[in-house]
């Protein structure tokens, strides 16, 4: 939240531009940037409109919530008018979309998209955008979970007239998602009349919602089956629902046309890529399309195998691996959906491959000539090994050497990290992968970051928050010897070693030994607290806490990071890896580590001035020992 204030307030302030100067001034200090031009300008021109609508539908007592941020994601909704119902007395909240549009046009293919002319590609419908706005808020917001009636939600177009955009009508409307121009205002005062009472204050409604706790987030593995096998679990918002649709209106066309479409889904991590992947395999499966989702991940494949296919083996076989396909036909699948496909291959072939398949011929384009609609959805970030050529770049060259149609579409809101776009940007600075260096840590309210002196310390702290029945790992840089699995009977030998501290790395097998899970199910199963987890094992999860330890490969030495590899013990660096290849990767791993977190993250750091530094960014009022 930005701002919030009565309606009789909003008014004021907005005459007398010192709204502007607030709204200015808060996004940079929760942000960490001002605003974009056109940002600054829809608050000059749609915040006024709406509190006139407002004051004139005798509401002034309402409380105006402004870029209300949703709860575990780093969207924020343009307004949140909080009140009282007249009819029944509960609190009611109605979320409004504000829109500068004069004129839209639906989208010829699939009328839940529209375009605009200051837009070069489709947009959500205001209509679908509003409502899934309302549904979110529904499923994770305490102060309503269990009363979605309480939610309702309108688009006003306030420059529109209704001839401007009269194609839109075509959506249709209900409780959570309603449409108003200006040539239909007075329809808009007599909507917010019905939901509103104008005579109790709604400073109590508002102070319900702000200090709603936010509902725990549907965590993709826990309801996999349920995406799969019945409908969307998760609500797809913005461009996240934009990417699903072009992905389905690609096939449709691929179907009606006979012909090959490439879809790539970019953004990084906890942007909803596998989301919209397992949403758009329940689709796919429930039309009878032959789809399959495939990753480069042992542990992602399996899990979702053990999950999504719990009771239904052909839910299983859905979830295939990218060098699945070296021998397919090509053109036998509709889709092929290949989820964290920054970690495609230059080749499929690996030691175990018969030379009868051993064809030299490219990951990707096997996965191009496999499917007539092949989607990827990448983060390219997330390249941790050598040989990962999951890239834009090389998915639209290949693309393009086919003379085959790409559609890129990015991904920006965020879900992981509890939704702190401020904690990401924090982290890509620490470790060079943006410009600008390291900067301080400024704690917000949705993500919390803590330095720990010791090995022992975080541990500690991370047992306490298993104890809130919060969910917990811990993981490193791989700069430790990997020992032999035990044999059966024997306890897990101790690989990460620091001082008088140690701790055994995630199983490899895909057994479980002396109560460890087996590899694939680390980041998912309770008792992969006890080991240490690596990048192949947490890559693609989330969970509550995260405990990071930065090992002697990364230290920070003046004023800049350096990167050991002889501190690596990682058997995909061989001496032909350039250095600056082993840098990139290097980063990109502790990148992939300090972003599993949805709650926080943990960090301890072996080499001193390592931690030194890390004091300093984070401070010392977020030091494990003081929590």
């Amino acid at each position: 939240m930005l701002f919030r204030a009565s309606a009789d307030t909003v008014a004021v302030m907005a005459l007398d531009g010192s709204l502007f100067l607030h709204l200015n001034e808060q996004f940079f200090h929760v942000l960490g940037h001002r605003p974009g031009p056109s940002e600054a300008r829809s608050w000059e021109r749609s915040i006024p409109a709406l509190a006139t609508a407002l004051n004139e539908a005798g509401l002034g007592n309402v409380e105006v919530i402004l870029e209300y941020a949703l709860p575990l994601n780093s969207r924020r909704v343009d307004a949140v008018l909080a009140g009282t119902h007249p009819a029944t007395g509960e609190p009611s909240y109605v979320v409004v979309e504000l829109k500068q549009w004069s004129r839209a046009r639906p989208d010829e293919d699939d009328a839940s998209l529209c375009h605009v002319d200051r837009y070069t590609r489709p947009v959500l419908h205001p209509v679908e955008q509003v409502r899934r706005y309302c549904q979110y808020i529904a499923n994770f917001n305490g102060a309503v979970a269990g009363h979605p009636g309480r939610v309702s939600g309108a688009a006003y177009l306030h420059n529109a007239t209704e001839s401007g955009v009269v194609g839109l009508r075509a959506v249709e409307c209900d409780d959570q998602g309603q449409l108003f121009t200006a040539g239909r205002r007075g329809e808009f005062l007599d909507y917010l009349r019905a939901k509103l009472s104008p005579t109790v204050p709604g400073v109590r409604a508002a102070d319900e919602l702000l200090s709603g706790k936010p509902v725990p987030s549907k965590q993709l593995m826990s309801v996999a089956a349920q995406e799969v096998r019945e409908r969307e679990q998760f609500v797809l918002l913005d461009e996240q629902q934009v990417a699903y649709r072009m992905v389905l209106n690609a096939v449709r066309r691929a179907k009606q046309a006979d012909r090959k479409e490439v879809v790539i889904v970019t953004g990084g991590p906890g942007t909803g890529k596998s989301v919209i992947a397992l949403s758009l395999l329940g689709e796919l499966y429930r039309q009878g399309v032959p789809a399959f989702h495939a990753t480069g991940s042992q542990s992602f494949t399996k899990t979702m195998r053990k999950v999504a296919g719990a009771r239904k083996r052909e839910v299983q076989d859905l979830f295939k691996y990218f060098n699945s396909f070296m021998t397919a036909e090509k053109n036998s699948l509709d889709v092929l959906i290949c989820d964290e496909a920054h970690r495609i291959r230059e080749t499929s072939a690996n030691r175990y491959t018969p030379a009868a398949h051993r064809t030299g011929k490219a990951q990707i384009d096997e996965l191009i000539d496999v499917a007539h609609v092949p989607v990827f959805l990448l983060d390219e970030h997330q390249v941790v090994r050598p040989g990962e050529r999951g890239t834009e770049a090389d998915i639209r060259a290949a693309a393009a050497a086919r003379g085959l149609t790409c559609t890129v579409v990015p991904l920006d809101s965020q879900f992981r990290c509890g939704g702190s776009e401020a904690y990401l940007r924090w982290v890509v600075r620490l470790l060079g992968l943006a410009p600008g260096g390291p900067v301080t840590w400024i704690p917000d309210d949705r993500m919390q970051l803590r330095v720990a002196d010791s090995p022992e310390e975080m541990e500690s702290f991370l047992e306490g928050r298993r104890a809130q029945r919060y969910g917990a790992r811990m993981a490193a840089g791989y700069c430790w010897p990997w020992s032999d699995e035990p044999r059966p009977g024997d306890p897990l030998p101790t690989d990460v070693v620091i001082g008088a501290w140690g701790r055994p790395w995630n199983l490899r097998g895909e057994r479980g030994v002396a109560g460890a899970p087996p590899s694939a199910l680390w980041a998912t199963d309770p008792a992969g607290f006890g080991q240490i987890g690596c990048v192949y094992t947490a890559q693609g999860f989330e969970y509550d806490w995260s405990g990071v330890i930065i090992g002697p490969d990364l230290v920070w030495r003046g004023d800049r990071w350096i990167t050991d590899r002889t501190a690596s013990k990682d058997p995909v660096f061989k001496k032909s890896t350039p250095d600056a290849d082993v840098d990139r990767l290097i980063r990109n791993t502790y990148k992939v580590l300090l972003t599993r977190g949805m709650v926080g993250t943990v960090v301890y750091a072996t080499d001193a001035e390592t931690r030194e530094k890390l004091r300093e960014l984070v401070g010392e009022r977020d030091a494990v020992a003081a929590v």
